[in-house]
């Protein structure tokens, strides 16, 4: 995931806004820091545990508050050894600006290798985070509310992901990954690859599900832990479903991608099948391809270290980035690395990743 796309999460902390320690005019992307320290009136606050952190959420806007319950709420509580931090994310309402009703928000514009990470909607809307204080403040209009994907994604959950992966040192995946018994594999590929509508098919056949778009991985215990909590599937993944399942997804909104593309975002906590209940170990992971299988009875083919180091550098052009790349790479490829081609029907592949897991 792109770092506005690749990085998700939840959770809690307790020193009021104004200990913080004194932050910089502006930060990289040009916003004024001191908004960190903006309040107005006594904040409502929501905490949720995920991605192996405590985030406290402060806000006075009940409307900026339930977007982090759509965000986090109802899921599993996923807790990393030797990773207990509490992190604080101040939810800050501007009143409406001018801009012409229904019209798309620009794309993020995301800095993260800055000291203060930040993503810019435009001026009225962005988010700015301070790993070292483990602190982040999103700020929005009201205009933004008419955009919850927007809001919510690209900017709410920015924050939390961006906190997560520097304070608790995780390797940010644009991935998925299922799993069972406590074991998981890691599902990647480019965008389109079909990542996602194996995740779900996974997922329809007892699969848990840890996450469909963004996974983060503490390399020392090759532990992964995500957000499993909206699916994002295009239409052309609805033929091989049944009728439940395709009315479960129909009926959920539809968003368009940075790609442009335009998916159902269907909300997993109101469909079948269980998310991940807590950390998944890492027994390896497939290259999804769109390409099919040679001999439709074999559809995994084990790619050599060498050719595994050098796809998942070109996969992953975030997290090489990022502090602990090579000891998760170096890690990944010694549990092995492959492809995974099309057979007939999803179920297939589906077998094929239940062998993976043992």
């Amino acid at each position: 995931m792109t770092p506005a796309s690749a990085i998700p999460a939840s959770a809690t902390w307790n020193p009021p806004l104004d200990t913080a320690a004194p932050l910089p005019r502006e930060d990289a992307c040009g916003v004024d820091a001191h908004a960190f320290d903006a309040r107005s009136g006594a904040p409502l606050l929501v905490s949720e545990q995920i991605l192996g952190g405590r985030f406290r959420f402060e806000s006075a806007s009940e409307a900026l508050l339930r977007l982090v319950e759509a965000a986090y709420g109802g899921l599993p509580r996923h807790g990393l050894p030797n990773a207990a931090p509490e992190f604080r994310v101040g939810l800050r309402l501007l009143t409406r600006q001018r801009a012409a009703a229904g019209i798309e928000p620009p794309p993020v514009q995301a800095q993260t290798e800055s000291d203060l990470p930040c993503a810019v909607i435009d001026a009225s809307n962005y988010a700015v985070v301070a790993p070292e204080q483990r602190l982040a403040t999103v700020v929005a209009s009201e205009d933004m509310l008419a955009h919850p994907y927007h809001l919510r994604y690209g900017l709410i959950e920015f924050a939390v992901c961006i906190l997560a992966a520097r304070c608790i040192g995780l390797v940010p995946l644009h991935a998925a990954c299922v799993g069972r018994a406590g074991r998981g594999v890691l599902l990647l590929g480019a965008s389109g690859s079909g990542k996602s509508t194996l995740a779900l098919h996974g997922m329809l056949q007892g699969l848990e599900l840890l996450a469909e778009d963004a996974v983060f991985v503490q390399p020392e215990s090759m532990l992964a832990t995500g957000v499993a909590n909206y699916l994002h599937v295009t239409r052309d993944a609805l033929r091989f479903l049944d009728a439940e399942t395709r009315r479960w997804i129909t009926g959920a909104p539809v968003i368009r991608r940075r790609s442009g593309v335009e998916k159902f975002e269907a909300d997993l906590r109101l469909g079948p099948g269980r998310p991940a209940a807590g950390p998944l170990e890492l027994v390896g992971a497939v290259f999804v391809s769109g390409e099919p299988a040679d001999d439709p009875e074999v559809l995994l083919n084990p790619i050599d270290a060498d050719s595994a180091v050098e796809q998942l550098s070109a996969d992953q052009s975030y997290a090489v980035t990022q502090p602990g790349w090579r000891h998760f790479r170096h890690r990944l490829t010694q549990l092995g690395v492959h492809e995974l081609r099309r057979g007939r029907h999803p179920r297939a592949a589906v077998d094929a990743l239940r062998r993976l897991l043992g």
